[in-house]
């Protein structure tokens, strides 16, 4: 499958293509081409040093849209919006958001957008889009620690059952994750919730990295 990240150079989306690029092609945007293309080349050296193939490749973030199969936007909330206004060519595609609108004050705490939620941003922002919720509450060092398994669960939310199944399944390739159906993209406002609730919860009990589990 062809992945492409928009925002691939940040620390969510190094890790998620540290991860994808051995068994699927991942197509990492950025704003920047080049920093894309040092990034991308990064991860093929890491992955090769492990014996490991990585077909991963720097491009812009528009070029990363138009050559994927599911689009993952990869980007804090605060540049979502503006990234999103400057790219085209997401209609029918799955875009998946594992976006959290957050801010850190004492604690960190969720500041959602008037729609309610990042995903519902991106819905109406991309009207022909195929909007899934997933991986908001796994953190940076999870995605990028190879010799750490990911083994916590992932609610997945969307109102396209089609595209909710597809990001699923994707969900449980990946060894010891759990996709769980969250419900509708409605719900998406409590999962993005969940992250700065966890952010809290390490740092208050000393701990690193918090996932969830559901049992």
């Amino acid at each position: 499958m062809k992945i492409g990240i928009v925002g691939g150079t940040g620390d969510i989306g190094e890790g998620m293509a540290r991860r994808f690029s051995s068994k699927h092609e991942v197509i990492l945007g950025s704003r920047d081409a080049e920093k894309a293309v040092s990034t991308s080349t990064c991860i093929i050296d890491h992955l090769k040093g492990r014996g490991q193939a990585s077909h991963c490749t720097g491009v812009s973030n528009q070029e990363a849209v138009d050559r994927a199969e599911m689009v993952v936007l990869a980007l804090p909330f605060a540049h979502l919006e503006g990234t999103l206004a400057g790219l085209s060519g997401f209609d029918g595609k799955i875009v998946v958001s594992p976006v959290n609108p957050m801010v850190k004050k004492e604690i960190f705490t969720t500041v959602p957008p008037a729609e309610g939620s990042a995903a519902l941003l991106v819905q109406r922002m991309l009207p022909k889009a195929r909007v899934v919720t997933a991986f908001n509450t796994i953190s940076h060092n999870r995605w990028k620690d190879l010799d750490r398994a990911i083994d916590v669960a992932v609610p997945v939310a969307s109102d396209d059952a089609g595209a909710k199944a597809f990001v699923m399944g994707f969900v449980n390739s990946i060894p010891d994750l759990k996709a769980y159906d969250a419900g509708p993209l409605e719900v998406s406002c409590m999962i993005e919730s969940l992250t700065p609730l966890l952010i809290n919860i390490a740092r208050y009990n000393k701990m690193h990295d918090v996932g969830i589990k559901f049992v």
